[in-house]
């Protein structure tokens, strides 16, 4: 098998490990071999080798600093492996990897997620100037691909001034999973509690729905730095619960028995938005019906599919309008259905994984 090196610079945070793990489970050809500059945490359950640049001993910060800063020694860690090509994830990852690929003189592919193509702070100047600013445009002269999770990334950074030949959509899937049985008897929100995310949104829908009358069960997973302020902010809703982060098991747990997904996501003052929330496409492929605002990267997904309904970004009436309609006897009637057909014929991830290493091979 030829190498693929997947540039990742931290190795890798728990809220990446199963959809990064996704995009290499249908490849035959080539064996990817994931390469960043530091542990995130355990070593990841991933697909292929693991390597860090920078070597052992107390130059190891040094020489890493000096990869990311200057790409200095940017083979040095690699080159015994051969590799035919170097796939970045995130925008940044690309900037990273750049002068790696180059010194290799292989191609260079890197996937747009989301926030590294919506976030305006990343495309401006600074003192110093950031690497992802200051390589922007060499990397783009430079890479033969630009991999975007949803159409919403591609339009962003054509946005930007991208080529519009240097993009293609190619989404993420999600493995089949087994619907369960039991009821459907509460809404869940998982994510990082971030602005784009639109916790206070759904908090402000739930008012509404008391208001109402009506106070369904809500579990909100997840952690992040907006998690202190959304439970201040939530105070006196006793039909809401924060669990914290939950493990892929537990979080599966939690979405079997959920009434529908709830991706309230909003454009943060930032610029920054959804890509394609892969916690959306897990909800999917286990028959729970989503609810999404129309700035969450679903619009596409939910609105040909009747996997779901789409709603305004930052209307909690609106929210609370759909909300209260799922709970209607019959409401969710078909719309299980319509998500596994979704996954099934557009979101499956050995499909998408094959088709990704299958446009990584044409390049070579």
């Amino acid at each position: 098998m030829k190498t693929v090196l997947v540039y990742r610079d931290r190795l890798l945070p728990a809220s990446e490990q199963a959809f990064m793990r996704r995009q290499y489970i249908g490849f035959q050809t080539l064996r990817p071999c994931w390469v960043g500059c530091r542990r995130d945490g355990p070593a990841p359950d991933l697909p292929g080798d693991l390597r860090f640049l920078g070597g052992n001993g107390l130059l190891r910060p040094l020489r890493q600093a000096a990869f990311r800063q200057f790409g200095w020694g940017a083979v040095r860690d690699v080159a015994d492996l051969a590799p035919v090509l170097v796939h970045a994830q995130f925008g940044r990852g690309g900037a990273l990897a750049l002068p790696m690929a180059r010194a290799l003189g292989v191609p260079l592919v890197v996937t747009f997620h989301g926030g590294d193509a919506f976030k305006d702070r990343h495309y401006r100047w600074g003192v110093p100037p950031a690497i992802f600013r200051r390589r922007w445009r060499a990397l783009q002269d430079y890479a033969s691909l630009f991999v975007c999770v949803s159409e919403g990334v591609r339009d962003k950074l054509l946005e930007r001034g991208v080529a519009p030949g240097l993009l293609e959509v190619i989404p993420i899937g999600v493995e089949p999973a087994v619907p369960a049985a039991g009821p459907a008897e509460q809404f869940v929100f998982a994510g990082r509690f971030v602005e784009k995310k639109g916790v206070a949104t759904l908090i402000d829908a739930l008012r509404v729905l008391a208001g109402r009358g009506l106070a369904p069960p809500v579990v909100l997973a997840g952690d992040g730095p907006l998690l202190p302020a959304m439970r201040d902010y939530a105070a006196g809703l006793d039909n809401l619960r924060f669990t914290g982060w939950l493990a892929a098991a537990e979080l599966a747990a939690r979405m079997d028995r959920a009434i529908a997904l709830l991706v309230p996501s909003v454009v943060s003052a930032g610029g920054d938005r959804e890509g394609l929330p892969s916690v959306a496409v897990e909800a999917l492929a286990r028959g729970v019906p989503v609810i999404g605002s129309d700035q969450s990267g679903l619009d596409g997904v939910l609105g040909r599919s009747g996997a779901g309904m789409v709603v305004p970004a930052a209307d909690p009436v609106a929210l609370a309008d759909a909300m209260q309609a799922m709970l209607a006897p019959g409401a969710r009637n078909g719309m299980a259905d319509a998500a596994l057909k979704v996954v099934r014929e557009s979101l499956s991830a050995p499909a998408q994984s094959a088709r990704l290493e299958a446009r990584l091979l044409s390049l070579l």
